[in-house]
């Protein structure tokens, strides 16, 4: 594998430079060296937790140096969507994403569902207005499709689980804003300014990562960090790669 055929990198957050508050030993440098190294870099997540001003501070505060513009958030997507379809979404999101991330609406007059990583908030009366609204013809969408991450006490169910039970329940599809979504992946490469093939997406999750990126028609690596399971190396997609950690890299 030769890096240096490449232009861009992107580089998932959670699990590759950091697990839960702790930033995984060498990632700050190694972002540096290839910051250095003259890539184009982005960093691409599915957080639905944070805040993009938020997700930039943490960075920031583990020495880990981020330019404005090189954050692209799965939420920020989906927030551009709607505004852009007109619709009026009934919100299952975190309370840390804030009030003025997006205006939502009571199920009553909702023409869509956006579903995020709600952690508590994704009780059953929230998840049963989301299924009624999507039996009835409402759009659903979807903050990424993981199927779960690792934190500080351990792996975590993800949102992609829920997005899948309303999915199945109002015999529905979801509109995916984040990975694995060729849509989003489609803006990051753009934002560059290279092709997909001039981009090497690097990610702990062998699907919404590496799978997603490599149908998308980017490059895909595969860190052995963060929610990476033995096994999950026989699922890469042909062309794909696999590395320890980060360091790696270069």
């Amino acid at each position: 594998m030769n890096i240096f055929s490449y232009k861009a990198i992107l580089l998932d957050l959670s699990g590759v430079l950091y697990d839960g508050s702790r930033v995984i030993k060498g990632a700050a440098e190694a972002v540096e060296k290839i910051r250095n190294s003259g890539f184009v870099l982005r960093f691409v997540t599915n957080t639905a937790s944070k805040s993009a001003h938020t997700i930039t501070q943490d960075l920031q505060s583990m020495g880990i140096k981020i330019d404005e513009g090189e954050l692209f958030t799965a939420p920020l997507a989906a927030k551009a969507y709607i505004e852009q379809q007109g619709m009026h979404p009934y919100c299952i999101l975190p309370a840390s994403l804030g009030t003025d991330f997006i205006t939502q609406y009571d199920a009553d007059v909702a023409d869509c569902v956006l579903l995020g990583d709600a952690r508590e908030g994704l009780s059953y009366q929230a998840m049963n207005e989301a299924f009624r609204l999507c039996q009835k013809g409402a759009p659903l969408i979807a903050i990424g499709m993981n199927k779960y991450f690792m934190a500080d006490d351990g792996l975590q169910l993800d949102a992609g689980a829920f997005v899948r039970a309303i999915e199945w329940a109002a015999d529905t599809k979801a509109v995916v804003m984040g990975k694995p979504s060729a849509e989003f992946f489609k803006q990051v490469v753009a934002s560059t300014g290279f092709s997909a093939h001039q981009c090497l997406m690097v990610g702990d999750d062998v699907i919404a990562d590496v799978k997603g990126a490599v149908d998308a028609g980017l490059a895909g690596c595969l860190v052995k960090t963060g929610k990476f399971q033995s096994g999950d190396e026989t699922q890469l997609p042909e062309g794909a790669f696999i590395l320890e950690n980060i360091n790696e890299l270069i």
